[in-house]
């Protein structure tokens, strides 16, 4: 008898997909388990890819639907108990599935820790995934849950999507759902899974921050993130809102025509000046990473007032 399905959504995934099943194959398990690849109308090797992978791996296909609609296909093919999402682009650790059903033990829905490949050396741009504690956010990428409970839930629902990239929340819907329905959420250390870094310019970085646009309709849609998640209730965390008092100063200090208030400038420079400290020796100067991270946040500051007005929902 199966003890763990574990579903992976994977949509032109042959770059990681081939990785992310040898960790799985090679899960350390008191019972059986199964793992379910749902290519997502893929229009490169991703299916053969996981047709080709060892371990008990089964391969289904649908059109592109997006993830929401292939994690659910997976579960509704799928046989055990308990359930394991894992992200096509996560490599789980040798004790991660058996960290993950022993949580579930004691809790309905257990989200699992998530630290950039330690084989990489990640950039200031690079795109990755970390995941320490429980957010409010219940990213599906390292995520477990009891069949009973996903049922009463009624699956992932996708509710948005952006007109660049792939749909997002459906994972954060999810989780709230099943808060409201009583499930007893908990964070597992152990269940540890390694995020692929992808490289990534300057241009790519400033340009993911308009997705930040569709942040105040979730905060509106699940008013508990406000709580959990966001700082102050309003802002989107602690950086955003030293930006904010940034822009203020400035402007304060233009009207005025008093250099007082760029005092409120000094909190900002500090988070600026951290992360351009991971600029590669070979790669863009500290400078120029600091440029990139003000544009970002400008990018990303506009983007949520943008959004902020459309769903009525106040986020910046």
């Amino acid at each position: 008898m199966l003890t763990a399905s574990v579903i992976v959504p994977a949509r032109n995934a042959q770059r990681t997909l081939g990785r992310t099943l040898g960790a799985l194959a090679g899960q350390r398990l008191d019972g059986a388990f199964e793992v379910l690849v749902v290519d997502d109308g893929s229009t490169d090797d991703t299916a053969s890819v996981a047709r080709a992978a060892r371990g008990p791996v089964r391969v289904l296909e649908q059109p592109q639907r997006g993830p929401a609609a292939a994690r659910n296909l997976g579960v509704a093919r799928s046989s055990a108990p308990l359930l394991a999402f894992c992200d096509a682009d996560v490599f789980p650790t040798p004790g991660w599935l058996q960290a993950g059903v022993d949580a579930l033990g004691a809790a309905d829905l257990v989200q699992g820790r998530v630290l950039p490949d330690p084989l990489a050396r990640p950039g200031p741009f690079d795109r990755s995934l970390w995941i320490s504690g429980l957010a409010g956010l219940w990213e599906a990428a390292n995520l477990f849950v009891a069949r009973e409970l996903f049922t009463r839930v009624g699956g992932f629902a996708e509710w948005i999507r952006p007109r660049v990239g792939k749909p997002i929340a459906e994972d954060v819907w999810f989780g709230y759902r099943a808060l409201e329905l009583g499930a007893m959420p908990a964070f597992s250390e152990l269940a540890l899974a390694h995020h692929a870094v992808f490289e990534r310019d300057w241009r790519g970085y400033v340009a993911e921050r308009r997705r930040l646009a569709y942040f105040p309709a979730i905060a509106r849609r699940m008013p508990e993130l406000r709580r959990e998640f966001l700082y102050r209730r309003a802002f989107l965390d602690r950086r955003s809102a030293m930006l904010d008092l940034a822009l203020l100063g400035g402007l304060t200090a233009l009207l005025t025509r008093s250099p007082l208030p760029l005092v409120a400038v000094v909190p900002y420079l500090g988070p600026l000046r951290a992360h351009s400290q991971r600029a590669r020796p070979a790669g863009p100067r500290a400078g120029a990473v600091a440029a990139a991270d003000l544009l970002a946040d400008l990018v990303g500051l506009g983007a949520m007032a943008s959004g902020s007005v459309r769903a009525r929902s106040l986020v910046i």
